[in-house]
Parts: structure tokens; C-alpha cells; sequence
């Protein structure tokens, strides 16, 4: 009976841990796959045997008392180690179990990511995996994320940021279009053309830079805006208009001359790619090995090159 009391209570710490850093009792009930009802259950059970009151709560917000932020600070700490516990003795070969919950961006995680990823799995018959994609910034509490690839600028301070790699980005066109100044020997004169904006990236004006180290900002009027890498290169295949894309998703449309590239000697910035993840005291050894993974692999993935920047 006492093993029971202890189960049954860390269980009750590490769900008043996912209602305080979820913000609700509904949102922790998502998270946790439960229903509301046995997460507030859970609630009352653990302030009738604190004897406190840990949570004040109205119909539109919810705040913690001050013994809720004693008892708080220290479930965060029993139920950490409690997991880094399981996670040890379940994990004694070094071999990952469990379900690891990544977001990658939309299109870079249905192409460049899936061969290392089903190579993984395959090399860990105990893991799960939830793959996530979209192209927001991660929200690891609220999404309840172990993990996030992400393309571009690190904007929260409150996580662990590595860079993986750098995606080159090109501007392409087709034929027709980019015969439409020719010839065209300054990048500035790109202006003039018609434009796809892939809008998470840039809207109506693209810095490009040459080998020299020389940069020009160049002023766009785009036709089309989006934030689907795919539907700027669709729409650029259509004939809409030029657009600066990371350059592994053109490949082949440049090789069989469906695009071209414009001003080869000048090119967008690269985008940084970084693997986010929260601070931790304890991370289990299924996110480890996926962070050592990509680490490993990002280089050598078709259209990455090493990263220069660090944070």
C-alpha cells in the first residue's frame, strides 16, 4: 500500500506541474490525455492532503497562492527527479524508449528530415515518436514539446539553442520571367521584376550579398505573399514571379531548366537552422540521442551547409 501512496502521489506533483506551466486545467488535460474532470480531481486531492489551498482560480484566469508557489518550485524538483529516475533504470542499455514529441518546419520535416528519422526508429524499435510540423516558434509548454527544429532567428532566451547547419537561399525564376531584364548585370535592377514573397523570411525587401562581402538591398512589390515554401515555388513555376527559396527545394527544377537562377554571384543570407529544446536539469536519453543525431546528420543533408553563427 505505501508503494501505491508514493505512485499515486508523484503522479498528483507532476499533474499540478502541467496545470501551473500548461495555465489551465483544460490545457493540462490535452497534454496529459486525461479529461478535465480527473485532472481537477487530481487538484483537490493533492490540496486536501497539503491542507492548502494552491490554485485561485475565476472564470478567465488563474493564479497560484503563495503556498502554490512553495509547493510548485518544489514538484517541479520531485517530479524531475522522479523521471530522470525512470528514465535511468528503464534505460540502463542506453537504448531510448518512450515518446519523443518534435515540431519541424512544414516542408523541411516531410523531406529533408523523414530519411533520418525512419533510420532512427528503425535503430530503436522502443521509441515513439510524435512529428509535428508547422513552421511557428515552438511553445514547448504549451504544445508540450520535447524538442523543435527551427529555421531561422532564435527569439526566446529560455531555451538551449544549437545550430545544426545553414540553408543557402537562392533567387530563381523561370526562363520567361527572368527574361524579362535581360541582360541583368546589378541586383538592384531585380526590383523591377515581379515577385513571390515567402513571408516568414521576407515581404518587400531582400538583402543579398557576393562573395566580397558587399550587400544591397533590393525593394520588392511581390503578387503573392505566403508561408508555404511549396506554394512560392509552385506559384514561381506558374510563372508568377521570382522568389528567394532555400536552395535544396529547386534543385531539380533547376537542373531541368523549369527555373533559373538569377544573379548566381548574389544571394540571400542563409538561414540558420537551430534544435531548441528548455532548459532542464534532466534530459532522458531518448532526447539526447536525437539531439546527437541531428547534430551527426544535419551537415550532410542534401542542401545544408555548416553553420558560421552561434548563439
Amino acid at each position: 500500500m505505501k508503494t501505491t501512496e508514493r505512485i499515486d502521489r508523484i503522479e498528483l506533483l507532476e499533474t499540478f506541474v502541467r496545470i501551473v506551466e500548461a495555465g489551465s486545467l483544460s490545457a493540462a488535460a490535452r497534454q496529459l490525455a486525461l479529461t478535465q474532470a480527473t485532472v481537477s480531481r487530481r487538484l483537490k486531492t493533492l490540496e486536501t492532503m497539503l491542507g492548502v489551498k494552491l490554485l485561485l482560480r475565476t472564470t478567465h484566469a488563474m493564479s497560484l497562492t503563495e503556498d502554490g508557489e512553495h509547493c510548485y518550485q518544489h514538484a517541479r524538483h520531485v517530479a524531475g527527479s522522479w523521471s530522470a529516475l525512470e528514465d535511468e533504470l528503464s534505460n540502463a542499455d542506453n537504448q531510448p524508449s518512450g515518446l519523443l514529441r518534435v515540431r519541424a518546419p512544414h516542408a523541411f520535416g516531410q523531406d529533408q528530415l523523414m530519411a533520418p528519422l525512419i533510420n532512427m526508429l528503425a535503430r530503436y524499435p522502443g521509441l515513439n515518436v510524435e512529428w509535428l510540423l508547422n513552421d511557428k516558434s515552438p511553445d514547448f509548454i504549451a504544445d508540450n514539446l520535447d524538442c523543435a527544429i527551427h529555421v531561422g532567428d532564435v527569439t526566446n532566451p529560455d531555451t538551449v539553442a544549437i545550430q545544426l547547419a545553414e540553408v543557402p537561399r537562392i533567387a530563381v525564376a523561370t526562363p520567361e520571367v527572368a527574361a524579362r531584364l535581360n541582360p541583368l548585370t546589378r541586383p538592384s535592377e531585380l526590383s523591377q521584376l515581379p515577385w513571390v514573397s515567402v513571408s516568414s523570411f521576407y515581404r518587400k525587401a531582400l538583402i543579398l550579398a557576393n562573395q566580397k562581402g558587399e550587400t544591397v538591398e533590393v525593394t520588392l512589390s511581390p503578387r503573392l505573399y505566403t508561408d508555404s515554401l511549396y506554394a512560392a515555388r509552385r506559384a514561381a513555376l506558374g510563372g508568377v514571379g521570382a522568389v528567394v527559396l532555400s536552395a535544396w527545394i529547386v534543385e531539380q527544377d533547376l537542373r531541368s531548366g523549369a527555373l533559373v537562377h538569377i544573379l548566381p554571384e548574389w544571394q540571400a543570407w542563409p538561414l540558420p537552422v537551430w534544435l531548441l529544446y528548455p532548459w532542464a536539469s534532466y534530459y532522458p536519453v531518448r532526447l539526447r540521442m536525437f539531439i546527437d543525431l541531428m547534430r551527426e546528420v544535419m551537415p550532410g543533408v542534401s542542401g545544408m551547409q555548416a553553420g558560421k553563427r552561434q548563439r
